[in-house]
């Protein structure tokens, strides 16, 4: 077990309050975290818009889960699904407009709460924070 104040325990502890505050705050729109993750990924996408291989590949999941996600979505008509007029075996979604809205809404919440998490830090401490944390995923990828 890791020491209370190892970088890896405390890593370790923020993380787990991070995604019990998103995974709360998804509630109330119905949606979990990887789904508003899909809509997130559509939405920076060219034409907000993507084949479902694409979608899986930066999910990082495997098709029958990233199949799984569209399919809730498209039920909670946030993003619809559709053959590639050029080529019908390939699978394109889009965001829809409500889609939309619950990621500009769910978006305005995850800004929030990332101004609270830095909230006791001043400007100079958030930007050395930013530039270890980058270096720390850039060790690890």
């Amino acid at each position: 077990m890791s020491e209370p104040n190892s970088w890896g325990f405390l890593l370790k502890q923020i993380n787990d309050e991070v995604s019990r505050r998103a995974n709360n705050a998804m509630r109330s729109y119905d949606m979990t975290v990887v789904q508003m993750n899909a809509l997130n990924i559509l939405m920076k996408s060219l034409e907000k818009k993507l084949s479902l291989k694409e979608l899986e590949h930066s999910l990082h999941v495997a098709q029958s889960t990233a199949a799984g996600i569209v399919v809730r979505l498209e039920q909670k008509g946030f993003v619809e699904s559709f053959g590639d007029p050029n080529d019908k075996r390939i699978k394109l979604v889009s965001i829809t407009q409500a889609g939309e809205d619950c990621w500009l809404a769910a978006e305005a919440e995850r800004k929030r709460e990332e101004e609270l998490m830095v909230s006791e830090l001043t400007d100079a401490e958030r930007d050395i924070l930013l530039l270890l944390l980058q270096k720390v995923w850039d060790a690890l990828k």
